[in-house]
Parts: structure tokens; C-alpha cells; sequence
């Protein structure tokens, strides 16, 4: 396949109005449910550490280890819904988080709570993977790209959303209340996934499962040099909104002398930007192009890195100066990053339209994979100097805006040809 489906493709009986806003909201709830098994339960870091006796390293890797299982989970989820249909996969695998939920709401030890930390990753990877593709199965074109710019303005509240609930159901009924917050939470998904969404993918659609072909299908996507390139260049955009994310302790205590208490400072205007970006595309949708879409948010993203690299030069190196100057142009750069966001996944999921969910799978696991290296990497390199880590997005941004170019160039040659 040559060129993705884009705005030719149209869905049968796409849904509409009241329709439409419900099934947005319960893809949404898809995708919120990992960040929220992330954020939720950091509030109760320290009390959890207390019970159990523990040090934080080792209440760090209840996140670590979730991450991991998580990310790599996306590979397996993807393919299945491919094969087995969406709605099954989907309900099996929050059958299964809720099942998880329980025993870290009932564990009796850190390794206890460490065993069902991974298998809530296990199974929250299917959120992410057919949440996606569930979007490009039921609508189309300006469409598509609307609801993907909705279905992100929900999940951009829910980093923000999650700690501020687990605070507070961590001070009335201690930490354990947060994993039935969630357990909750996921059985409330699978009641509205079972009676609201249809099946997607038909029979006469269904791939094989069977693991040489799930092998070469991976093989030939990442031998797809069109789709693979949109991918990329969302992993390192995305990288270098999670440059500061990671580094965000040492930004904050360090360089701009703020508390620990003031980490709001940092990310309500990077939620800020996300709901501003989302907003932004879901204006454009119909306006724009899928490419005029991207261009204007990776002029957005440009803006916004030589922003970034004049105000940390111009400032004395040790010296601690205000947030707000450094925190503005990481929202500018987000705002953008955002506005690219659901024209890069639509168009890159165009390329398999009979492979949505390994295609999106493969998406979800190179952000996963790119983000842990720059903060394994890149921060622990980087992070002593606020011009230092304005360098590293600006290398970060014009790796995809390079990649992003030889992509379009490719893409006028094949509409004139």
C-alpha cells in the first residue's frame, strides 16, 4: 500500500449526534484509564511505603514495572482486535484489569502489590491501542479527526485529574480506596463498552492470529516507510513534551527554587495547551487538510523551541528566575504538538485499513519506547541546564520536522503522479 485510505475512505453508518457524543465519551474513558492507573495513586506513595515497611525505590517500581508491562502488552492488543473483533478484546482485557484492581486493593505486601501493579499493565494497554483505532473504524475524514481531537481533549484532563482524586480519596479513606476508585472505574467502562459500542471489525474482516502472520505484518509495517515516518515523527515530538515532563523535578526544586507542592505550576499549563491544541484542530477539521493540519502544528512546535532556546539563554546560568517565562513556551510547544496529534495518528493508521489496531499497537509502543529513552537518557544528561534541555527539544523537533518533510515532498509527488 502506497498511499493511506485519508479523507477518500467513508464509514457506513457512521454514528451521529447524541450517538456520536456517547461513543466518544466511552473511547475516551478508554484512553483515560492508563494514565489514571499511573497518576491515581502517587499521593499515596508515602503512606503505601509506611505499611509495607518499605523504601520508595521500591514503591517506584509498582510505576516502573506497570509501565513496562504496559508498553509491551500494546504489541499483543492490537493484532487480537484485529482478529478477534474489538468489543471482545476490549471487555476481556478490562475483565482482566478489574480483576488486578482487586488484589492491589487487598494485598497484604509489596510484592503482592508490586504482582498486581503488573497485571493492571497487562491489561491496560487495550485501552489505548483500540480506543484509537476504534475512532478511524467509526468515523472518517474531518470527521475522524474531530472526534480524535474530542477524544484527546478528555484524556489531556486526566494527568491532571487523577492525583487531585487520589489525593483526596487517599485522605478519607486511606490508599487502598484508590485501586476500588479504579476498579470501580473499569467496571463502569465494561457496563457501557457492552451496551453502547458495536463491533467494528467484521467477520468477512477479521485477520489472522496466528503468530508467523502477526510476525510479518509487524515486518511489513515496519518496512512501510510512509507509515513509519508519521510514526517517528510523533515518538519524538512527543519526546520533546516528555523531556520536561521527566526532568520537571529538577526543573522545578532545582533551577526555579519552587517547593514540592507546586508541581500544578508545571503541568496545569501543559493540560492547558493539550485542551487548547485539541481545541484548536477540532476547528480546523473540515477547514483544513490532514496536512495543512500538521504543518500548522509543527509551525506551532517551531514557535515555540526557538522560543524556549532565547529565554534559557538570555537567562544567567544558576540563577533562579520565574516560572511562568520558563513554563510558556513548553505550553506553546504542547498547544502544537496537540494540533499535529490527531491528523499524524489518523493518517498513519489510513496505511492498514484492515489493520487498524496493529497499526495504531505499533504507534502506541514506539511513543512508549522513544519516551522511556529520552527520560532514561536524555534527562540524566541534559537536566543540569535549563539551555541544555532547550537544546535537546530543539534537536528532538528538527529530527521530526526533517522526517515530516521528506514525508510531505513524498506525499505531493504521489498526488501529482
Amino acid at each position: 500500500m502506497s498511499a493511506p485510505v485519508g479523507d477518500s475512505a467513508r464509514v457506513d453508518n457512521a454514528p451521529r449526534g447524541r450517538a456520536a457524543a456517547v461513543l466518544i465519551l466511552v473511547i475516551a474513558g478508554l484512553l483515560m484509564l492508563a494514565p489514571f492507573t499511573v497518576d491515581a495513586y502517587l499521593p499515596s506513595f508515602h503512606a503505601m511505603a509506611d505499611e509495607f515497611g518499605v523504601g520508595q525505590a521500591a514503591i517506584q517500581q509498582t510505576l516502573s514495572l506497570y509501565l513496562l508491562a504496559f508498553g509491551s502488552m500494546m504489541l499483543f492488543y492490537g493484532p487480537a482486535s484485529d482478529s478477534f473483533g474489538r468489543k471482545r478484546v476490549i471487555l476481556l482485557a478490562l475483565l482482566a484489569y478489574a480483576l488486578m484492581t482487586v488484589f492491589a486493593a487487598l494485598s497484604q505486601s509489596i510484592g503482592q502489590l508490586i504482582a498486581a501493579r503488573v497485571g493492571q499493565g497487562l491489561a491496560a494497554g487495550a485501552g489505548v491501542v483500540i480506543g484509537r483505532a476504534l475512532v478511524r473504524d467509526l468515523f472518517a475524514g474531518a470527521d475522524a479527526q474531530r472526534v480524535m481531537s474530542n477524544v484527546m481533549l478528555i484524556f489531556a484532563a486526566a494527568p491532571a485529574a487523577a492525583p487531585i482524586i487520589g489525593g483526596w480519596l487517599h485522605e478519607w479513606f486511606g490508599w487502598r480506596s484508590v485501586f476500588w476508585f479504579l476498579l470501580g472505574f473499569s467496571l463502569l467502562l465494561v457496563v457501557a463498552i457492552w451496551q453502547l459500542l458495536p463491533e467494528t471489525v467484521a467477520h468477512r474482516d477479521r485477520q489472522s492470529f496466528a503468530p508467523r502472520f502477526v510476525l510479518k505484518s509487524y515486518a511489513r509495517a515496519l518496512a512501510h516507510p510512509r507509515y513509519m515516518q508519521l510514526v517517528v515523527v510523533f515518538a519524538l515530538l512527543f519526546g520533546g513534551m516528555f523531556l520536561y515532563v521527566a526532568a520537571a523535578p529538577v526543573i522545578l526544586i532545582d533551577h526555579l527554587g519552587q517547593d514540592e507542592t507546586d508541581f500544578w505550576k508545571f503541568f496545569v499549563p501543559l493540560v492547558t495547551g493539550l485542551i487548547l491544541g485539541s481545541r484548536l484542530t477540532n476547528w480546523l477539521a473540515g477547514r483544513l487538510s490532514m496536512t495543512g493540519t500538521m504543518a500548522l502544528g509543527l509551525g506551532l512546535t517551531g514557535l515555540a523551541v526557538v522560543y524556549n532556546l532565547i529565554q534559557a539563554w538570555v537567562q544567567p546560568p544558576d540563577v533562579t528566575h520565574g516560572v511562568w517565562w520558563t513554563v510558556t513556551p513548553i505550553t506553546l510547544y504542547v498547544m502544537g504538538m496537540a494540533t499535529t496529534m490527531p491528523a499524524l495518528n489518523i493518517t498513519a493508521l489510513d496505511y492498514w485499513p484492515a489493520q487498524r489496531g496493529l497499526a495504531s499497537a505499533l504507534q502506541g509502543a514506539t511513543q512508549m519506547a522513544f519516551a522511556g529513552l529520552v527520560s532514561g537518557l536524555m534527562v540524566a544528561w541534559l537536566a543540569d541546564s535549563l539551555f541544555a534541555l532547550a537544546v535537546g527539544m530543539a534537536v528532538l523537533y528538527l529530527a521530526a520536522l526533517s522526517l515530516w518533510f521528506f514525508w510531505w515532498r513524498e506525499d505531493r509527488h504521489l498526488a501529482s503522479g
